[in-house]
């Protein structure tokens, strides 16, 4: 089990320790309902430095990127940054990723901690372009810095106006006494603020001078527990859940960032599944009685036939319902479609609706 640079504080913090994706991680501090309540009124810290970090450098870097990810790349400038998926080459989708335009001919890119040597073995295979990787990720922490509170929290720890990065927008820039810190406008919990990713020697000192600038705020640190209520609560997909090797992008709501104007691993395939449509897709859902939503419930419909499965579900703590994400055949995938969520043999009444779940 690994160990992020910042275990020793979780710890002396009294969080509750559990492993994921082979990293001993925070889950749980004061308790899910409050930590996400923090995230959605006041500012929070995850640590979240289990995710993984590539960096991809040369001529050929944005050829590779091109090749290897389902957007288009093409579009970055300097400082903006993109999500985007890896197909693979039976209709799935390998992981998702956000990728980085650090200046030319350099961009990171930031993957699932579950998903590192997966991700590095699946673009190494197809780096036959000369194209320079370098994995980071033992290297690199990353904090998030989430909620509305955070932009002014965090302001006095840097020289840069936070207020004027934009939504997928970066800053390399000075942080917390440091040079050379990612300041990104990016997240998982829709609440805004930032991710912070510097090296493993520096998180420390970085960590305790946020909650020294938030503490007025009423900064607290936030599990991962909390992490993915918030991000269900926006319908942000889960690797491993709502999308894995057998899912595609199409199928799960991504065809945003699927883009036919340039050829990329099993493009032909995904543009015809596109023109003949999908069999299942990817919905959100409320549930219209009381019950709480899990993964792998079935989904059935009025007469009990089974016509999907939950892939995320929970007690909504902004909303105090249950909701879910999951897959269900095409005819059943329209907003108001009522469906019914088999919970413990008793369906409980459902009905899709249009994502995110909670409108701020």
């Amino acid at each position: 089990m690994k160990n992020t640079a910042l275990t020793h504080i979780h710890e002396s913090l009294g969080a509750k320790m559990l492993p994921f994706a082979g990293y001993n991680m925070p889950i749980l501090y004061e308790g899910v309902n409050a930590e996400h309540e923090t995230v959605r009124t006041g500012v929070g810290v995850f640590d979240v430095s289990h995710m993984g970090e590539f960096l991809i450098s040369g001529p050929n870097a944005l050829d590779l990127i091109q090749k290897v990810t389902s957007n288009d790349a093409s579009v970055l400038t300097v400082g903006r940054a993109q999500y985007s998926c890896f197909p693979n080459e039976t209709g799935g989708i390998v992981d998702d990723l956000i990728v980085y335009k650090i200046k030319d001919e350099q961009y990171l890119l930031v993957v699932n901690a579950s998903n590192i040597d997966k991700d590095w073995d699946w673009i190494s295979a197809q780096n036959d372009l000369g194209v320079n990787m370098q994995n980071l990720s033992n290297g690199y922490s990353l904090l998030a810095i989430q909620g509305p509170k955070a932009v002014e929290a965090m302001q006095s720890l840097s020289s840069i106006d936070l207020s004027a990065i934009a939504y997928y927008h970066f800053e390399v820039a000075d942080f917390a006494g440091f040079s050379n810190v990612i300041i990104s406008a990016t997240g998982y919990t829709g609440s805004g603020g930032f991710e912070i990713y510097c090296k493993n020697d520096e998180v420390e000192t970085i960590w305790n001078k946020v909650f020294e600038a938030g503490a007025a705020f009423g900064i607290k640190p936030i599990g991962l527990a909390a992490r993915d209520t918030l991000r269900l609560e926006m319908g942000f997909c889960l690797y491993g859940n709502d999308i894995n090797d057998t899912t595609s992008p199409l199928e799960a709501g991504l065809g945003w960032i699927t883009k036919f104007n340039k050829k990329f691993t099993n493009s032909d395939y995904l543009q015809k599944q596109k023109e003949t449509g999908v069999t299942r897709k990817l919905v959100g859902f409320e549930l219209t009685e009381r019950g709480v939503p899990r993964h792998d419930y079935e989904i059935v419909d009025a007469e009990g036939n089974t016509i999907g499965i939950v892939t995320s579900g929970t007690m909504s703590p902004s909303m105090n319902k249950g909701i879910g994400l999951g897959y269900v055949t095409t005819a059943f995938s329209a907003v108001d479609s009522s469906i019914f969520i088999r919970i413990r043999k008793n369906d409980v009444a459902a009905k899709v609706v249009k994502l995110p779940f909670y409108k701020k």
